[in-house]
């Protein structure tokens, strides 16, 4: 950990911020320079600022050395010296990924708009911008203010977007949303601050180093009710059953790029949230509740399928796949295992490029037909072939074809929670969930793109050229995965083995040393 203030990268400048900062600063030149009239500069200024950050987020690859253990791109300034309160950023393998991840699908996003936004451009364009920034802060945040700052960030445009631009429902939506997630943001908070007075008081340093607050090995009783305390915050953004509610309402009446964030993005601050934070910090408390979140993260995973299988809406019928999938990522992150929680994080990957790539394709036949309903459809796949073949791609990756992104994070779960003898009945009902996501998303496709075509669906057209190329990435990604995920893996093995380590029943000498 660098003892003193400044940035440390081969680059020359700070990298970090500048992915961070230049989608805000895109937001504030929309607010400040451009008229609200010139909808088409907004949209090409703000497609551009997407690109640009995505480009440079790209550029960190060939930088980042995946053989470290310690955090890479510094970047660390006082802020508030008096309370211990620093500008502090860094990644490590597992952020790196979710970095790349968000900034992908922040472009991707911002680009299928286009044409669906047509009131209030330049209202939405800018909420996205803001929201691009404060998930990045999330993943890159290594001050616990810092961090819960971008959390916080992270709510409010995403709040307008369902609320302003979202279906029938939106209000209700937007405000249970916003609820559910704040609460458990209250508590995280409370829970931060016993971690910053008890250091205190042992160290007689203020504080909110995340790094430097891994190092203290906090006494059992504060790390169950810390434990708690974080769990209500990252549960509720997962989401695990039973804090799942406001998903399916929040999917059905976000606009189709809210939805690709909120699944693609929004959900994995909740894994990383447990991933970064509950495991290493609270070892004991993690040991002591393992039957119960692994028990949760099984009822997820059932639930889940169950329910979707039931949804005559396309949207939340992937609204409630998307329970399912995180079930399996807390399944993987709770197995305490390398296997798991590489399964996991691979999972957590895969599901933000196939479920992104789902809520686009809805949206897509919905600018067409203005109806998600499942009995409305039937025999798509005659006027769009090119559509039927890049949804039956995205629905095998989702489903866990092998060779597709799906299948490898899946696998590694089901490894990881059979290596751990006391919960292998969770590898059992696991897998009989993966036979239920098979079913319930061969009989969607099956329903929309076969039988007789009629009506208004026999004179559709077949996807544009932009709306192709807002999924051929993800595509090629989910096959990249599935046929060679040794880059994803390589890159998460040091973090992946530190949290292990840290989690074990021996945690002794990790829990002193801390991360470097």
């Amino acid at each position: 950990m660098p003892e003193s203030y400044g940035f440390t990268n081969a680059m020359g400048f700070p990298i970090l911020s500048l992915i961070l900062y230049i989608p805000l600063i895109g937001a504030l030149f929309l607010i400040f320079f451009v008229s609200k009239e010139k909808t088409d500069l907004i949209r090409w200024f703000a497609n551009i600022v997407a690109f640009v950050d995505m480009v440079l987020s790209l550029w960190l690859i060939p930088y980042y050395d995946s053989g470290k253990l310690t955090m890479q791109f510094f970047e660390r300034f006082s802020w508030i010296p008096s309370l211990g309160i620093q500008y502090f950023l860094g990644v490590d393998g597992i952020s790196f990924l979710l970095i790349l991840l968000t900034t992908v699908l922040g472009f991707i996003a911002i680009l299928s708009s286009w044409n669906a936004i047509q009131t209030r451009v330049k209202e939405y364009y800018v909420f996205m911008l803001i929201l691009q920034t404060g998930m990045l802060g999330v993943f890159m945040a290594l001050d616990f203010i810092l961090f819960y700052i971008f959390w916080e960030v992270m709510l409010v445009p995403m709040y307008f977007l369902i609320g302003v631009w979202g279906g029938p429902r939106k209000l209700y939506a937007a405000i249970k949303f916003f609820l559910y997630t704040f609460l458990g943001s209250v508590l995280m908070l409370l829970g931060i601050l016993v971690l910053y007075f008890y250091n205190h008081s042992v160290s007689h340093v203020y504080t909110f180093d995340v790094l430097q607050l891994m190092k203290v090995g906090f006494p059992r009783d504060i790390q169950f009710w810390a434990f708690l305390a974080f769990f209500v915050a990252f549960a509720v953004k997962v989401p695990m059953f039973p804090f799942h509610t406001w998903l399916p309402d929040a999917h059905v009446e976000a606009p189709t790029a809210g939805s690709v964030i909120l699944a693609g993005v929004l959900l994995k601050m909740g894994t990383y949230g447990f991933v970064r934070f509950s495991l290493p910090f609270f070892p004991d408390a993690t040991q002591k509740l393992l039957p119960w979140m692994i028990m949760l993260s099984v009822i997820g995973i059932i639930y889940g399928a169950l329910v979707a299988m039931m949804q005559p809406d396309m949207k939340k019928l992937i609204a409630y796949s998307s329970v399912s999938h995180l079930g399996f990522c807390m399944l993987g992150v709770f197995s305490l295992n390398e296997p798991g929680l590489n399964g996991a994080m691979i999972v957590m990957i895969s599901h933000g490029l196939s479920t992104g790539a789902l809520f686009l394709i809805v949206g897509q036949i919905y600018e067409r037909r203005h109806t998600r309903m499942i009995k409305d459809f039937g025999g798509l796949s005659t006027p769009m072939p090119v559509y039927a073949a890049m949804y039956g791609i995205i629905t095998m990756a989702s489903l866990g074809l092998p060779g597709l992104s799906g299948f490898i994070g899946e696998f590694l779960v089901l490894q990881g929670a059979w290596l751990n003898s006391a919960y292998r009945w969770a590898a059992f009902f696991a897998a009989s969930g993966m036979v239920l996501g098979a079913a319930y998303m061969l009989w969607l496709y099956q329903r929309v793109m076969f039988g007789k075509v009629e009506g208004e669906n026999a004179s559709l057209s077949d996807l544009s050229l932009r709306e192709k190329w807002t999924l051929i990435p993800l595509i090629l990604m989910a096959f990249w995965i599935g046929i060679y995920p040794s880059p994803f893996l390589r890159i998460m093995e040091k973090p992946v083995k530190f949290i292990v380590n840290a989690v074990s029943t021996d945690t002794e000498p990790m829990r002193a040393s801390g991360q470097p």
